[in-house]
């Protein structure tokens, strides 16, 4: 079974880029995932991980992932390797992402746009609709 799950901070926007064959979408990105143990005294050490993401997923990661986000992977290693214009080969170890995840808090004045409340405006009781009835949390049955 080949499968990966990676939490981490992207150390640059997302890259998009479109194949020549089929004009299919591509999104590439690195992130900096952080080791879990480190030893008294050393400072925590981060693997930097290329990610590529197609499709619907690489439109999503190049849409809302910028550069600092904590964001979670779920996808696959691939292997492959090609000759550089001096014809040495060259082997790319990366990770093709299936899933993309916010994994970061909300951070003031930035508007996550599945999370919260992206308007940045607030519920009035006094303009909601006639059949609106306010619930406090004596009137909730948990």
């Amino acid at each position: 079974m080949n499968k990966v799950v990676l939490m981490g901070r992207l150390t640059r926007d997302p890259e998009v880029r479109y194949t020549s064959t089929n004009n299919t979408l591509v999104a590439t990105f690195s992130l900096a995932v952080n080791r879990r143990f480190a030893r008294q005294g050393e400072e925590r050490q981060a693997d930097f991980i290329n990610i590529v993401a197609w499709d619907k997923t690489g439109e999503f990661c190049s849409k809302y992932f910028k550069k600092g986000q904590q964001v979670g992977v779920i996808g696959r290693i691939q292997t492959r390797n090609y000759d550089d214009k001096d014809g040495k080969k060259v082997y790319v170890t990366e990770v093709v992402a299936e899933e993309a995840y916010f994994a970061d808090t909300r951070r003031d004045g930035e508007s996550n746009p599945f999370t919260g409340n992206p308007t940045g405006t607030t519920f009035d009781a006094n303009t909601a609709p006639n059949d609106f009835t306010q619930v406090t949390d004596d009137d909730l049955p948990f």
